[in-house]
């Protein structure tokens, strides 16, 4: 018997070219799928190829597997299991939005002789690691007729990109002296869009005039259609390997579409479980799950009740939930070495050594936090030793340093018995995050076997 608990490396159990496999099919969607319209199009792609139907259609009681869009940003994903779903769903909820800046909806201007847009950041960032960042636009505009354009430029080697200008060292002696939440002001987060000007010397804006003539000429767009926009700047390029072993991925936005993607495929990948499986992906976390496509909002319910009127079920959405138990796809922060002040070692996730299963959430004295019980730790932690898959137990730095908050909460408050388990970042809100091979895939076999065999 082993009497001390100690996490082990994740590459020491687990097959290396499942790893490699897995890994190469995650980089293309998180190279592609880089904000929620986008992974929510991939992924309903992707369950239609695989015999999902829209559950909001008609005539399709008879089938077992369903998809539900809410807003082109979330996505519920369901298959039915061998028992009857009154006797609960196992859920996996994550998130698919990422910290980036938005276009603010009347951007354009000049200055200097520049062409620049106005922007608003969204999410948890330190706004100076986003200044001389090649940037790619991505998003949706409604034209005055009312066509939907989705544009993704700065993402191919011959498309332009947009940078954040900075003030060269030189001059910066002022800026140097600020603490680094002020380094970079929320207005100063402005990209460049252009620098040629209208032959017309009379007209006073010239260098917005060409963009104007260069957006309508090439999109159809007018100044006004841009009020009815939804623009984002992204951290332009693909996902790519880090190191001499190839062993971790570099992505924008792994928090947290890398829990997106591992328990969409989870669901895709397992036959019939004991019970009802469902993945639920979600919009707004970063900014408080508000709204109607946020974990606060009654999309779930909805889609629920449309499911158990399909099937002729008489028992409550309200009575199913209490029944029910989920993972709260999320991800910790992996201890780093150049900054081991901020962790508290014993209790602190270890890059590689498998998926962080997290007991309580919320800051210091636990506030905003959703905490699993001990006999729901027991459960998952007997799942995963059962199937030999790699874990480890930690929280979001040392208590009074920090701390975070998930979708957690918002289910445990629906009566769902709910834990989060997601895998460590390095760089984690950063414009490019680092995440471990080894732990995605075993993110990936956790909710593959908790869709298939968790019964609490």
């Amino acid at each position: 018997m082993e009497l001390k608990y100690n996490s082990k490396n994740a590459w020491g159990t687990l097959n290396r070219d499942e790893v490699e496999g897995f890994s190469e099919n995650y980089k293309l969607f998180i190279s592609k799928a880089k904000t929620e319209r986008e992974a929510v199009t991939f992924l309903q792609k992707e369950a239609e190829a695989l015999g999902f139907v829209n559950l909001f259609n008609d005539n399709n009681a008879s089938l077992s597997k369903f998809y539900a869009v809410n807003d082109n940003k979330n996505i519920l994903l369901l298959k039915e299991g061998n028992s009857s779903v009154e006797e609960g769903i196992n859920f996996v909820f994550a998130h698919l939005d990422s910290p980036r800046i938005d276009v603010k909806q009347n951007p354009l201007y000049e200055g200097f002789d520049l062409a620049m847009f106005k922007t608003h950041y969204y999410g948890g960032i330190k706004k100076y690691q986003w200044v001389t960042t090649p940037l790619a636009l991505h998003g949706v505009v409604i034209r005055k007729d009312g066509t939907k354009l989705e544009l993704e430029i700065g993402e191919e080697l011959n498309d332009p990109v947009f940078v954040i200008s900075d003030l060269l060292p030189h001059l910066a002696r002022k800026q140097m002296e600020q603490n680094a939440k002020e380094l970079i002001t929320a207005e100063a987060l402005d990209p460049i869009v252009g620098s040629i000007p209208v032959p017309d010397e009379k007209e006073k804006e010239r260098f917005k005039a060409y963009i104007l003539e260069l957006l309508n000429s090439k999109y159809g767009i007018v100044e006004e259609d841009l009020l009815s926009s939804e623009l984002t700047f992204l951290p332009a390029g693909n996902a790519r390997d880090v190191g001499f072993d190839r062993s971790a991925i570099l992505a924008y936005g792994h928090d947290d579409r890398i829990c997106g993607y591992t328990g969409a495929r989870a669901i895709f990948d397992i036959q019939k479980g004991q019970k009802t499986s469902v993945v639920l992906l979600l919009d707004k976390e970063e900014i408080g799950s508000d709204g109607k496509t946020g974990a606060q909002s009654d999309f779930l319910e909805y889609a629920l009740e449309r499911y158990l009127a399909k099937k002729g079920v008489k028992k409550s959405d309200r009575e199913i939930l209490y029944k029910s138990s989920a993972i709260s796809a999320d991800v910790n922060a992996a201890a780093d070495p150049l900054y081991k002040d901020a962790f508290e070692e014993q209790n602190a996730a270890i890059f590689g050594r498998g998926i962080v299963v997290t007991k309580v959430t919320g800051s210091g004295g636990k506030y905003g936090a959703s905490d699993a019980s001990a006999e729901l730790v027991f459960a998952l932690r007997k799942l995963l030793n059962e199937n030999k898959v790699p874990w480890q137990m930690a929280e979001l730095g040392k208590v009074d340093v920090g701390g975070g908050g998930t979708v957690a909460k918002f289910m445990a408050m629906r009566g769902i018995e709910t834990i989060d388990a997601g895998p460590a970042l390095l760089s984690m809100h950063a414009p490019m995050e680092i995440a471990s091979k080894a732990d995605l895939y075993s993110s990936y076999l956790t909710y593959k076997f908790f869709l298939d065999q968790f019964n609490f």
